[in-house]
C-alpha cells in the first residue's frame, strides 16, 4: 500500500501515513482535527514510472478541463484533486475521455472536489424483439380491458336510456391507444432527454398485465451513468411532463363523451363496486368541462376519460421523490447519497400509513423500499451547481407532483 501525505486541514501539521484514504477522520496527532492526503511518499527504489499511467490523450482532457494533482491509483481508479475547474462542462469532458475508453466521476470529498478516472463499462445491445413482444402483448391487454371497460359503460346507457357511441370494439380500441398513447410518450420523453444528454438508454418496454387497466405502464433501462445533476433532473421530469402533456387532452376527450346518472347507477360501472379516486387536476379538467345537473347524479366516466385519469395517475406514482422512481432522481440531485437513502425510508413507511385508506400503498411502499435498499449513486458530477433553469423544472415537478397526488387511487363503494 503506498504511504500518503497527510495534512491537518486545522493546523496544518504534515505526516506520513500508512493509508492512501481521501480523508482521515480526527487523525490529527496535534489538534485532533481532519487529516487530508495532499500527496505520496516515494520509498527508495520506486519511481513513478513503476506507477500505473493514465493514456497520454486522457490525461491531456484532464489538464485540459481541469487543474488537478494525482492523489492516487487504486483498483484501476485514477485519483486526482481538482484545484480549479478551467472548462465547466462535464458532460464534453465525459464524452471526449469515452471516446478513449474512460468514465469519470466529480465529487466532493472532505470539503474539496475529488476527479475519479475509471475504464469505461461495458454497454451491451438491445434485444428489440422482447420490447416487440411485450407491446404486442400489452396491445393485446389494453384492447381486452378496454372492451371490458366498453361493456360496462355500454351497459350503463342501455340502463338508464341514454344517449351515447355504443361499439364496444371501437371503444375499446380508443382506450388502448389512449393508455398506450400516454405511456409511449412518458416513456419517449426519458428517452429523448437521455439522448441529449448522451445517456444510453433502451426503447420503452411496456408492461401487460391482466387487470381492469391491462398494464402495469412501462420502462426503459438506463444503461451507462448519468452525467450531471442537471442531466438527472432532466431525465426524471421529462417522462412526467411528456405523459401529462398527452393526459391533459385526452382526459378532456373523454370527460366530454362521459355522462351523468343517478347514483343508484353506481352498481353498474366498471369493476363491480370498484371506483376510481381524484386528485386536483382530474377535479380542475372536471369543473371547467362539465356541467352537473342539480340533484343527486355522478358522472359515469367514458372508457377514454378512465385512458386519461391513467395517465395522470402514473404521472404521481412516477414522480413519488424516492428510491430510483422519476421524483426520486429529481430528489436525488438536490441531496447527498446518504440522506436520500433516509429519505426513501421514510416515504416508504409514510406510504405504509397511506394504506390504512388504501391496500395497494403497502405494495408500493415494500416496492420503494427494496429498490431503495440499492441506493441511488446519483449523477457522475456532484460538484458542478444546479443552473436555476434545472431548479425551475424541479419546481414544476414538485407542482405536477401536488396536483396529481391521489391519495385513494381505488375504492370499494
Amino acid at each position: 500500500m503506498p504511504r500518503g501525505i497527510y495534512e491537518c486541514v486545522n493546523c496544518g501539521h504534515r505526516e506520513v501515513i500508512d493509508s492512501s484514504e481521501p480523508l482521515l477522520e480526527k487523525a490529527c496527532p496535534k489538534c485532533g482535527g481532519d487529516m487530508v492526503l495532499v500527496g505520496f511518499s516515494v520509498e527508495v527504489g520506486e519511481t513513478t514510472a513503476s506507477r500505473p499511467a493514465l493514456p497520454a490523450e486522457v490525461e491531456a482532457k484532464v489538464r485540459e478541463f481541469y487543474s488537478a494533482e494525482p492523489l492516487e491509483f487504486r483498483e484501476g481508479v485514477f485519483t486526482f484533486e481538482v484545484r480549479e475547474i478551467i472548462k465547466d462542462d462535464f458532460e464534453r469532458f465525459l464524452s471526449e475521455i469515452e471516446g478513449y475508453g474512460y468514465w469519470a466521476a466529480l465529487k466532493k470529498s472532505g470539503g474539496r472536489a475529488v476527479l475519479y478516472i475509471f475504464p469505461a463499462g461495458e454497454i451491451k445491445g438491445d434485444n428489440p424483439r422482447i420490447g416487440v413482444l411485450l407491446f404486442i402483448a400489452t396491445l393485446l391487454s389494453t384492447l381486452w380491458a378496454g372492451y371490458v371497460l366498453a361493456l360496462n359503460y355500454i351497459g350503463t346507457l342501455d340502463e338508464f336510456g341514454l344517449p351515447g357511441y355504443r361499439n364496444p370494439y371501437v371503444i375499446g380500441l380508443a382506450f388502448s391507444m389512449s393508455v398506450l398513447g400516454i405511456l409511449g410518450t412518458h416513456e419517449l420523453g426519458h428517452k429523448i432527454a437521455a439522448s441529449l444528454h448522451n445517456v444510453r438508454a433502451t426503447f420503452p418496454y411496456f408492461i401487460p398485465f391482466p387487470n381492469l387497466l391491462g398494464t402495469l405502464g412501462a420502462v426503459i433501462r438506463v444503461k451507462s451513468p448519468v452525467p450531471t445533476r442537471k442531466a438527472a433532473i432532466d431525465l426524471g421530469v421529462s417522462g412526467p411532463l411528456a405523459g401529462i402533456m398527452v393526459a391533459i387532452p385526452v382526459t378532456a376527450v373523454g370527460l366530454r363523451l362521459s355522462t351523468f346518472v343517478p347514483v343508484s347507477a353506481f352498481q353498474s360501472l366498471p369493476g363491480e363496486g370498484i371506483y376510481f379516486g381524484t386528485n386536483l387536476l382530474f377535479e380542475i379538467l372536471q369543473r371547467a368541462l362539465l356541467n352537473p345537473p342539480s340533484g343527486d347524479y355522478v358522472l359515469l366516466l367514458h372508457p377514454v376519460a378512465i385512458a386519461g385519469w391513467v395517465g395522470i395517475l402514473v404521472t404521481f406514482l412516477n414522480l413519488i421523490p424516492a428510491a430510483q422512481l422519476d421524483g426520486g432522481h429529481v430528489a436525488r440531485a438536490f441531496m447527498s447519497e446518504g440522506l436520500h437513502r433516509q429519505f426513501t425510508w421514510g416515504m416508504g413507511l409514510f406510504l405504509v400509513i397511506m394504506s390504512y385508506f388504501w391496500a395497494g400503498w403497502f405494495l408500493w411502499a415494500l416496492l420503494i423500499l427494496f429498490i431503495g435498499s440499492a441506493g441511488n449513486p446519483g449523477a457522475l458530477d456532484e460538484v458542478s451547481p444546479i443552473p436555476a433553469s434545472r431548479k425551475l423544472l424541479a419546481l414544476l415537478a414538485a407542482i405536477l407532483f401536488v396536483l396529481t397526488a391521489t391519495p385513494v387511487p381505488f375504492y370499494a363503494g
